[in-house]
């Protein structure tokens, strides 16, 4: 037998109007009310048409998720950082019955990026845009802000931030929470192996570096200081670039990038953390799979999925208008790569001499 939303209110004993809020998570029902309705379509196994559905609250339950890589880096993303957002936008998006439809660019140049972008703007199928890596949609982000869509970005957007709802974290203390804990194992000649400069995480980070060593009293030599991209490889021509510089520490941009010095080093002799200590970024599962262990600064990648799809779904769902701008908290986590047990038993066997 197929049910409707008549019989559904009259086994509840409510109007169809009361089921079709109920249905649609709508605010306004008791909580009494909305536990009578769910439990009897439990029962009854009840299933809305999907289509008159969307005719009545004019939203598909779906909402895009827009990534600014080719299919090959997405799905060979060994660092687990994109597979771990779309983990916490999957989390809120199958609690709250949405789908999400993923778009990956795999244009090769400025036209084509225009007509994937186009392509986004246009469709009719999704409520609304979760785009991950900001700086590298910046056309997007730009069309998107000048539309009635809502979107949310993850990572703080160029030039339309102001304006634009995005979930970040606090690169700057962050990176000040490294270089502290560096100066403060007796480190001085503290280098840095950063991403892109245009790429917001990288340019905060970058600028926390900077901000920490200027409050320790140390000056920066600009050799100290290598750019490329969030990758070994990078962290492989970093190491190279300033093992002749003699730094006693590394502040990588990023666990790849501090993965890349850590097989660099192995190659040239160098020991971790006895000749060069190490202190990564965003503390992934590769962080405890090499030797020794990275210290990390803690990045809560998949929580920030989870957060971005909530306050898309405020947006969606007319419970949200003016932009928010959410900075999730960041903390230190000390491991081998470092050197911290290393001069603390040093102190200890000093105290124990004395």
């Amino acid at each position: 037998m197929n049910l409707n939303l008549e019989d559904i209110a009259r086994l509840s004993g409510v109007s169809r109007s009361t089921v079709s809020r109920v249905i649609n998570n709508h605010p306004n029902v008791r909580e009494a009310t909305k536990e009578k309705v769910m439990r009897v379509i439990r029962e009854q196994n009840f299933h809305p048409n999907p289509v008159a559905r969307m005719l009545a609250t004019q939203r598909a339950q779906i909402i895009g998720i827009v990534v600014s890589q080719t299919a090959t880096t997405f799905f060979n993303d060994t660092s687990s950082y994109f597979p771990t957002i779309i983990q916490g936008i999957a989390d809120t998006t199958n609690e709250r019955n949405y789908g999400t439809l993923l778009w990956l660019n795999n244009g090769s140049d400025s036209e084509n990026e225009e007509n994937f972008y186009r392509r986004i703007i246009h469709n009719r199928l999704m409520d609304g845009v979760i785009v991950i890596s900001g700086s590298s949609s910046r056309i997007l982000v730009d069309h998107l802000a000048e539309t009635n869509i809502p979107f949310v970005c993850i990572e703080r957007p160029h030039g339309v931030a102001d304006r634009t709802t995005y979930v970040s974290i606090n690169n700057v203390e962050g990176a000040k929470q490294a270089i502290r804990h560096l100066v403060s194992l007796g480190r001085r000649r503290i280098g840095v192996v950063m991403g892109p400069p245009e790429n917001t995480d990288a340019t905060d980070r970058l600028a926390g570096y900077y901000e920490a060593m200027q409050e320790a009293g140390l000056e920066v030599d600009p050799a100290w200081v290598f750019v490329g991209q969030f990758t070994t490889e990078t962290g492989l021509q970093g190491a190279r670039a300033l093992l002749s510089q003699r730094v006693d520490a590394i502040f990588a941009g990023s666990d790849q990038i501090a993965i890349g010095l850590l097989q660099a080093f192995h190659e040239e002799g160098v020991r971790v953390p006895e000749d060069v200590a190490i202190v990564g970024f965003d503390d992934l599962p590769s962080a405890v799979e090499v030797t020794p262990q990275l210290t990390t600064v803690h990045h809560p990648i998949r929580e920030k999925g989870a957060v971005a799809t909530r306050l898309l779904l405020e947006q969606i769902e007319g419970r949200s208008v003016e932009p928010q701008h959410i900075f999730l908290p960041t903390h230190l986590v000390i491991r081998q790569s470092c050197g911290a047990a290393r001069v603390q038993n040093s102190v200890q066997a000093q105290v124990q001499e004395v």
